[in-house]
C-alpha cells in the first residue's frame, strides 16, 4: 500500500466521525427513509456457516509464481523478502469489450491523483482493461460523508468501494445494499467462480464477510494484516539513552515519565489508550463485545478491565507524558512528532512502520522504529485484538445488463492479480521508467508515481494478500511477519465468529459521542465519577442494551 492508505486504512477512529450523518439518519428513519422504492428482504443477523454452499471455492492459480519466503497462520499473511525474476502474464485477453467508460468512486489520502485524460497511470491500466475506468477519488477523511450522501440519494457509480470502517458506522447499511447493489451470488458461487480465476483465489473468510441479506453481494478486498494498532517505539533513541522497551504496564508508566524532558520538547506518547485496553485485555470482538460466565453479552464499557485501563490512561495525563498539541487537539500530526523525536513511543496502525522507516532513514542516520511485543497489564497471555474482515468491498450498481456486470466482474478480476504477475505489477507500480525505476533489488516509485498512483484500481478490487518486498527497508517484511506471527497465537477469540450482525441505527449512531466523552474524561475534563453515568446512559439512550439483546439473539438462533 502507498503511506497514506496504510496508515489511513488502520487508524479507523480518525476517519469516523460521523455523529451528524448518523444522527440525522437515525432521526429520520434510517439511511433509506422516504423513498417509494421497494427495498427488499433484509435482515440484521446472518448465520454465515449456513451459507457455505453459497461461498465461492478457493482455487490457485496454474502459474509458477515462487512460493513466499516467510509462512505464516492466516489471517497473518505470508511474505516475499525479494522480487521474483521473472513475471507472469495472468491474464492474455482484454477484459472490456463494450469500449463503455466505467464510473468508479474511491478514497485518496492525500491530494487527489490526475483523472481520465490527465494520467499516464490511468492511461497505462485502461489500455490493458480494453475500457476506460473513470475514477471520482475523494477525500478519505471526508469518505463517510459521500457514502451516506450518495446511498442516500440512489445515486451510486457502477463500481463503489465502501471501505469495511465504514460499514459499522453508516444506518441501516443492508437496506442501502438490498436497493440499491447487484446480487452476485449465483454468478460467484461455488466453483461459478472460476469464470474469474483471480477472484477464485481469494481466501475463503473475505468471501464469508461479503454477504449483506444473506447474499453475496460484493466483492472483498483480504486484509494484508490483521492489526488494527501497534505500539511503536524510537528504538534509535532509546538504545542512545540505554533504555529498553517496557514488558508490563508499571514499566510502561515509569518508562514514560523517565523519557519525557519538557524543557527539551520531548513527551512520551501519542494517545495510547487503544494499546492500554488491549494490554488490559479490554474486549473487542464485534468493536468490544464479550461473553460473561452465564453466557450473556457484556460490553468492555461494563467490565473491569476497561476501568482499570481508564485508570491507568488518566494516570498518563495527569503526569503530562502525552505531547500536549496532542491534549489540545489542535490537528497536531502524531506521526511528525515520533518521527521528529518529540515522542517516543507511538500508537499507531502497522502501515505506519515502513514508510515512515524508508522515509526518515534518508533524514536522520540510523533511525530505527520497532514494535513493542505485546505485553499483559494483569498477568498470563496477553490479547491482541484483531480480525480476518475484509479492508475494503466493491460493490456493482443495481439494475446493469447481464453483458456489462460479467465485463466489471472481469475488470475487478484482471485487477486483483496476485504478487508475480505483469498485470499487479502495472496496478501497484505502473509503467517501468515513468512511475517507477528498477534494479536488482526491485522497483522503486518516481515522482510521477507517487502523484499518479493513489490505490484506484487496488480499491476496486482485491488481491490473495501478502507482504511484497520492500527494497528500501530490506529487513521490514522479515520484521513485520516475525513480530505477527509471535501475536497471532493470542488473537482474541470472537464467540460470534461467522456472524455477522447490523447493528442497531441507535447504537451506531452512539459510538462517537460516547468515545468523545470518555476522552474528555481521560484528559481531565471530567471527572472518572461521571463514568457510571456515560455507561447508563450508553445502556439505556445509545443502543447499548437494543444491541445486547440483538448479540445474545444471535448466539441463540445460531445454536451456541
Amino acid at each position: 500500500m502507498d503511506p497514506s492508505l496504510a496508515s489511513a486504512a488502520t487508524d479507523r477512529r480518525r476517519f469516523l466521525s460521523l455523529l451528524g450523518v448518523g444522527a440525522a439518519a437515525v432521526a429520520g428513519g434510517g439511511l433509506l427513509s422516504g423513498c417509494s422504492k421497494e427495498v427488499g428482504s433484509t435482515t440484521s443477523t446472518q448465520d454465515l456457516d449456513k451459507l457455505s454452499a453459497l461461498v465461492p471455492n478457493q482455487k490457485n492459480l496454474d502459474l509458477a509464481i515462487p512460493k513466499p519466503d516467510v509462512l505464516s497462520t492466516r489471517p497473518v499473511p505470508d511474505g516475499y523478502t525479494s522480487f521474483p525474476p521473472e513475471l507472469f502474464d495472468a491474464i492474455t485477453e482484454k477484459p472490456g469489450t463494450s469500449g463503455q467508460e466505467i464510473s468508479a468512486m474511491t478514497p485518496a489520502w492525500g491530494p487527489a491523483p490526475p483523472g481520465l485524460g490527465q494520467s499516464a497511470y490511468l492511461d497505462a491500466i485502461n489500455a490493458e482493461l480494453g475500457v476506460p475506468v473513470n475514477f471520482s477519488v475523494q477525500d478519505g477523511n471526508n469518505y463517510a460523508d459521500k457514502l451516506n450522501a450518495i446511498l442516500g440519494a440512489r445515486d451510486v457509480p457502477e463500481l463503489l468501494c465502501v471501505p469495511g470502517w465504514e460499514v459499522d458506522k453508516i444506518p441501516r447499511f443492508s437496506d442501502a445494499v438490498a436497493a440499491l447493489f447487484e446480487d452476485l451470488t449465483d454468478r460467484l458461487k461455488g466453483d461459478a467462480v472460476n469464470k474469474y480465476p483471480m477472484l477464485a483465489t481469494f481466501p475463503t473468510g473475505a468471501w464469508r464477510n461479503s454477504f449483506w441479506n444473506e447474499r453475496l453481494m460484493a466483492i472483498p478486498n483480504p486484509t494484508d494484516g490483521p492489526w488494527p494498532w501497534m505500539m511503536f517505539q524510537r528504538k534509535d533513541l532509546l538504545d542512545a539513552a540505554g533504555l529498553t522497551a517496557p514488558t508490563t504496564i508499571d514499566q510502561l508508566l515509569e518508562l514514560g515519565k523517565e523519557v519525557t524532558d519538557t524543557a527539551k520538547g520531548v513527551w512520551a506518547f501519542n494517545d495510547i489508550f487503544a494499546m492500554v485496553q488491549m494490554y488490559h485485555k479490554v474486549p473487542a470482538s464485534k468493536q468490544g463485545w464479550r461473553l460473561k460466565s452465564d453466557g450473556t453479552p457484556e460490553f468492555k464499557y461494563e467490565t473491569p478491565e476497561y476501568r482499570a485501563a481508564v485508570e491507568f490512561m488518566i494516570k498518563v495525563y495527569e503526569a503530562g507524558l502525552v505531547h500536549p498539541d496532542l491534549v489540545a487537539s489542535t490537528g497536531a500530526d502524531a506521526n511528525a512528532l515520533f518521527y521528529g523525536g518529540k515522542i517516543l513511543f507511538l500508537q499507531g496502525g502497522p502501515g505506519v512502520w515502513q514508510p515512515m522507516q524508508a522515509e526518515q532513514q534518508k533524514v536522520t542516520p540510523g533511525f530505527n522504529i520497532q514494535p513493542v511485543p505485546l505485553f499483559s497489564a494483569t498477568g498470563g497471555d496477553p490479547l491482541a485484538w484483531g480480525d480476518d474482515e475484509p479492508i475494503s468491498f466493491t460493490f456493482i450498481r443495481k439494475g446493469l445488463p447481464e453483458e456489462r456486470v460479467d465485463e466489471l466482474l472481469r475488470v475487478i478480476n484482471w485487477c486483483s492479480a496476485p504478487f508475480g504477475t505483469k498485470e499487479f505489477d502495472l496496478r501497484e507500480h505502473g509503467v517501468e521508467g515513468k512511475h517507477h525505476t528498477r534494479d536488482a533489488n526491485g522497483p522503486a516509485k518516481t515522482d510521477l508515481g507517487f502523484k499518479e498512483i493513489q490505490n484506484q484500481y487496488f480499491f476496486i478490487s482485491g488481491r490473495s494478500p501478502v507482504l511484497q518486498p520492500t527494497p528500501q527497508t530490506p529487513t521490514y517484511v522479515r520484521d513485520m511477519l516475525s513480530y505477527s506471527n509471535a501475536t497471532v497465537k493470542f488473537l482474541e477469540k470472537d464467540p460470534w465468529d461467522g456472524i455477522k450482525l447490523e447493528m442497531p441505527a441507535a447504537y451506531k449512531a452512539a459510538q462517537v459521542p460516547t468515545e468523545d466523552k470518555i476522552t474528555d474524561l481521560l484528559r481531565g475534563r471530567r471527572p472518572l465519577t461521571d463514568l457510571d453515568g456515560i455507561v447508563n446512559e450508553w445502556r439505556t439512550s445509545g443502543g447499548g442494551d437494543e444491541a445486547r439483546a440483538l448479540l445474545a439473539k444471535a448466539l441463540e438462533d445460531a445454536g451456541r
